[in-house]
Formats: C-alpha cells, sequence, structure tokens
C-alpha cells in the first residue's frame, strides 16, 4: 500500500459498516508505514504521554506558504501505527501554518473513531497531535527568526 492521503482514508472508512472492519483497516495502514529508522528510537524522539512506545521525527524543508514539515513515526503497538498512519496523512509535507490550523479531532470523529479509543489511547493521540503541533510551532519559529 503507497502513502494514502487523508481523503482516501476517510472514504475508506465511510465504507466499511462494522468496527472489527475498521479495526483490521487501521491495522492495514499502520502496517503500511514506511520504515522507522532504528537510529530514531531514541528518548528525543520517543512520545511522552502514550501508554505505547511512539517515535515521531520530523523534517523541515522551505516551501513558498513557510516551512513545510515531513514525518516520520513509528510503535510497538499495531492499532497505534494505523492512528500514526492517519496522523502522517493529515499532516506530512503540509505547511506548519496549516499544521497548525488541522483539526484532527473532527477527522477522528468523521471516521467513528474517537468513540472507539480506550481513554488510553485518546490520551496517547493527543500527545502525538500535540508532539506534530509543537514541531510546527518549533519551525515557525526558526522560520521567523
Amino acid at each position: 500500500m503507497s502513502t494514502r492521503t487523508i481523503d482516501s482514508i476517510i472514504e475508506d472508512f465511510e465504507l466499511l459498516d462494522n468496527w472489527d472492519d475498521r479495526y483490521r483497516y487501521l491495522i492495514e495502514l499502520g502496517r503500511a508505514l514506511p520504515p522507522f529508522p532504528e537510529e530514531a528510537r531514541s528518548e528525543a524522539t520517543k512520545v511522552q504521554g502514550c501508554a505505547s512506545q511512539v517515535w515521531l521525527v520530523s523534517e523541515t524543508a522551505t516551501a513558498p506558504e513557510g516551512p513545510a514539515l515531513a514525518f516520520l513515526g513509528d510503535s510497538d503497538a499495531h492499532i497505534v501505527r494505523g492512528l500514526i498512519a492517519i496522523l502522517l496523512a493529515l499532516y506530512s509535507g503540509r505547511p506548519a501554518p496549516d499544521i497548525l490550523a488541522a483539526d484532527p479531532a473532527a477527522v477522528f470523529q468523521r471516521i467513528g473513531l474517537k468513540d472507539h479509543l480506550t481513554p488510553q489511547r485518546s490520551n496517547g493521540l493527543r500527545s502525538m497531535v500535540e508532539r506534530i503541533r509543537a514541531d510546527a510551532r518549533q519551525a515557525v519559529a526558526t522560520s521567523a527568526a
């Protein structure tokens, strides 16, 4: 499976009627993540606040709209890897101001995941989003300096 757009992921979720199928699809999305470099698994890239082990790295590039960020992520939990895949589809490659303006809660509500995540996973998801936003804020601050 190649990198999916957030729109195609939303469409796919809307086609799946039951939660077993949706969870299987979520796991499939996670399996399709690009390989995460072993050397990037460190305390510095680890997302705090997740029950599972989660690592996120970002790379900033210059774009006409300002700095754009590309993300890589991984987890030791299959469903969390799927959540990372959705976040990367939503955020990766986008300009930092767009990342800061995006509403991931609306996406997770639309695909119905918001109501089907345990409180622990919801907290972890918030931690991942906050880490992505922190990287975007840092990119904006660095480009303004």
